[in-house]
């Protein structure tokens, strides 16, 4: 037998062996690497290693539409000990946790609107909010008029599931008193007198609502945040809007929900050319209501914030290779950093200074 046939015949030999010893211990392997990812991440808690100052995390980046890497409408505010969401979309309550972002630590939910992308995943952001921390009061719900429909329709229907749990995991757990939300609603001025309200107003934090336009959806606000010197604005859904360039005045961070007319364009004529008439109805319904990136481009260079960032992203975009095309000319219309959102994005405006950082919460 030549040397090669050996050297061959070896070698099959011990890959046979790998191949069994794999075999037997696939389990105990699969074991292994669950026990190590899971001590990585059960408990992770990611609230206690920020900073003072103002910290702005996306824990929903995404629109309507199906977008594998973006959830609904979700923003995260942490400044000091307080623990703020704006808008829970579907999907956002989970990736509060895949964030190591304890829901069971928020203090308040706010509202921006009422449209179904915005409020979808409220029941289970209630729920593991309730649950994570063993609450035995509800959670404030802040929204403007509308809310406390919003909020009552949630309770009732996880009535049944508040009740289930409960029974399950006992009053250490799950006390009753603490499922669901709690409304708290406000009221914005009349038009001719102005566009904002102080919503929260505890210690270094100030939050204030204001209107936005996203006819015919009214009332429809975005919320300013104010943390010892620094500024975080959060628009909501809107078109361009005077409202908001007001707000916005001075903010270190600008996160504007943005709508490519262009792609959306292109959907547009997809849907026609095969027939669609929903979809090709849709998309030329939503161009009216939604800003361009150029628009929150415009915005933020008016109102002289620091940094923007896009998020509520119309359409999808599942490859970073597709941000150009959806930028178009922002880029030349505001000379800051502009980021595009995506699901985990971190932004940090510390205490006592000028920086923004930015990272990322796998």
């Amino acid at each position: 037998m030549s040397t090669l046939k050996k050297f061959l015949l070896g070698f099959a030999g011990v890959a046979v062996v790998l191949a069994l010893v794999f075999m037997t211990a696939r389990r105990q392997i699969g074991e292994a690497l669950f026990t190590r990812v899971a001590g990585a991440q059960v408990g992770r808690d990611n609230t206690l290693t920020l900073g003072d100052g103002l910290h702005v995390a996306i824990c929903g980046a995404g629109s309507p539409m199906p977008d594998p890497t973006r959830a609904g409408p979700c923003v995260a505010v942490l400044a000091g000990d307080h623990y703020l969401i704006v808008d829970a979309g579907a999907g956002t309550s989970r990736n509060l946790q895949r964030m190591g972002l304890p829901p069971g630590k928020i203090d308040a939910i706010l509202l921006t609107h009422f449209h179904s992308d915005h409020i979808d995943g409220l029941g289970e952001m209630m729920l593991n909010r309730w649950v994570g921390a063993t609450h035995t009061e509800p959670v404030p719900v802040i929204g403007p008029e509308g809310v406390d429909q919003v909020v009552a329709g949630f309770n009732q229907a996880y009535a049944l599931d508040s009740r289930y749990r409960l029974d399950h995991h006992g009053d250490t757990i799950a006390p009753l008193s603490g499922a669901g939300g709690r409304a708290r609603t406000y009221a914005l001025p009349p038009a001719a007198e102005g566009n904002e309200v102080i919503v929260l107003d505890e210690g270094d934090l100030k939050v204030t609502a204001f209107r936005v336009d996203h006819a015919p959806i009214a009332p429809a606000v975005g919320y300013r945040f104010e943390y010892k010197g620094r500024t975080a604005v959060i628009s909501g859904d809107t078109a361009a809007a005077d409202s908001l360039v007001q707000a916005s005045r001075g903010a270190d961070l600008l996160l504007h929900e943005a709508l490519d007319p262009d792609l959306v364009g292109i959907l547009n004529g997809i849907g026609r050319s095969k027939g669609l008439r929903i979809i090709e109805a849709i998309t030329h319904d939503i161009l009216d209501y939604h800003a361009s990136p150029e628009q929150a481009a415009e915005a933020a260079r008016d109102a002289g914030v620091g940094m923007l960032v896009l998020y509520h992203i119309v359409p999808p975009l599942p490859l970073p290779v597709l941000y150009p095309a959806f930028l178009g000319d922002a880029p030349s219309i505001f000379d800051g950093p502009i980021l595009v959102g995506e699901d985990g994005d971190l932004i940090s405006l510390p205490a006592g200074s000028d920086a923004i950082e930015t990272a990322d919460l796998p």
